[in-house]
C-alpha cells in the first residue's frame, strides 16, 4: 500500500487499538491526528505511556502525529479539529468498553458511546470524509447460538448495555451513511489481545495474578469459549478497510455506503486452554476460582470472516500461541519482571 494524501484522525488515541493503528500508519509515512481524553477507567500511565510510545515513532522520521486531548461530547473542538487539519478519513475508536460495567455504571456509556458517536457522526457530515471506519464487537450477538457468528443474522438481543450502545452505534452509523452518503465501514471485533493491551481485560488480569500466586476467577466455571484476536491481526485488518472505501450505488438511492464486517481468528479457545497457554509462557501455575457466569457474559464467540476476506483479501490469522507468547514478552518488560 502506498502514502496517501489523506489526513487520518484516530480517536481513541491513547488506548489498546488506537495507539497501535497509529503506530502502524506513522511507519507507512501517513500523517495522523489523535485525540483522547485520557479517562480514569484504567490505568492512566499505561495510556500515557502508549502516547509516549507514539512519540517515539513520530520522532524517528516516520509519517507526522499531532495529539490532543479532547473530549467526544466536544462537538464544537472535534469540529476545530477537523476543519484545522481538514481530516479526510475518520477511525473512531474511543468508546466506553467493558461488559460489566455497563451494568452499573449506564449514564458513562450513555455520554461517550451514544452522544459522543453521534458527535463523530456530525463531524463526519461537516467534513465530508472520504472514509468513516468505527469499532462495534462481537458483544452485538448476544445470546446468539449458532455458531460461528455471521453478519446477517439477528442481533436485536443484546445482553448488555455495552452491547446495546455498540448495536446503536451501527444503526446511527448508517442511518448517516444513507442520508449523508458517509462512506462507513463497522468492524465488530472479537477479544484483542496482545501487547500494550487493556488491564481490564482477561489476559492482563490472569497475568498479572499468577505472576502474584493469586486466584483468578474462572466464570461459569471455565466453559467459556472466546476468538482471541491478535492487535496486529485487528490493525491489518483496520488499515485494509481505511484504503478500501464502500462506494455509494447511485443507481439504487435506497442504499447506504456503510458494511458491518466481522474481525477475529476463527479459531474459537477454551478459557482453560488459554489459561495452560499462559501458564506454559509465565513457567508459573494458575490459582483458580471458580464461579458461575456473570450478568451480561457471552458463553462462546467465533467469527465467521468470509465477508471480511472477500471485502479486503484479509483475514487474521495469528496462532494463540505466538500471539500470547509476544504478550507475555511485553508484559514483563514493561512491568520490569
Amino acid at each position: 500500500m502506498t502514502k496517501s494524501n489523506f489526513i487520518y484522525l484516530v480517536t481513541g488515541a491513547a488506548g489498546f487499538i488506537g495507539s497501535a493503528l497509529i503506530i502502524e500508519l506513522l511507519k507507512k509515512g501517513e500523517t495522523v491526528v489523535g485525540i483522547d481524553n485520557l479517562n480514569n477507567y484504567y490505568d492512566q500511565s499505561l495510556k500515557k505511556a502508549r502516547i509516549s510510545n507514539i512519540n517515539k515513532f513520530a520522532e524517528s522520521n516516520y509519517g507526522e502525529w499531532i495529539f490532543y486531548k479532547c473530549d467526544l461530547n466536544d462537538l464544537n473542538e472535534l469540529k476545530n479539529i477537523g476543519k484545522r487539519h481538514k481530516i479526510k478519513v475518520v477511525i473512531n475508536l474511543a468508546a466506553q468498553a467493558g461488559v460489566r460495567f455497563s451494568i452499573d455504571n449506564p449514564s458513562v456509556y450513555v455520554s461517550s458511546n451514544l452522544v459522543g458517536f453521534a458527535n463523530i457522526l456530525e463531524l463526519c457530515k461537516e467534513l465530508q470524509v472520504e472514509n468513516f471506519i468505527y469499532a462495534s464487537s462481537s458483544s452485538v450477538y448476544g445470546g446468539n447460538k449458532e455458531l460461528p457468528f455471521k453478519e446477517d443474522q439477528n442481533v436485536d438481543s443484546p445482553i448488555s448495555f455495552y452491547a446495546a450502545t455498540k448495536k446503536s452505534n451501527e444503526l446511527m452509523a448508517y442511518a448517516y451513511s444513507h442520508l449523508f452518503k458517509i462512506p462507513s465501514i463497522g468492524l465488530r471485533f472479537f477479544t484483542v489481545y496482545g501487547p500494550w493491551g487493556r488491564p481490564d481485560m482477561a489476559p492482563m488480569i490472569f497475568t498479572k495474578a499468577i505472576l502474584a500466586q493469586e486466584k483468578i476467577n474462572v466464570f461459569n466455571n471455565g466453559k467459556m469459549q472466546r476468538d482471541f484476536t491478535f492487535i496486529d491481526d485487528i490493525v491489518e485488518g483496520i488499515v485494509r478497510c481505511i484504503f478500501k472505501p464502500v462506494k455509494y450505488n447511485d443507481q439504487d438511492k435506497s442504499s447506504a455506503p456503510h458494511r458491518i464486517f466481522n474481525i477475529g481468528n476463527n479459531q474459537p479457545t477454551n478459557l482453560l486452554s488459554f489459561i495452560e497457554i499462559l501458564e506454559e509462557e509465565l513457567g508459573q501455575k494458575a490459582i483458580k476460582n471458580f464461579l458461575p457466569i456473570q450478568p451480561g457474559d457471552v458463553i462462546s464467540t467465533h467469527a465467521d470472516l468470509t465477508k471480511l476476506d472477500n471485502w479486503i483479501g484479509f483475514s487474521p490469522k495469528t496462532p494463540l500461541r505466538v500471539g500470547i507468547k509476544n504478550f507475555c514478552y511485553w508484559y514483563k518488560k514493561y512491568y520490569f519482571i
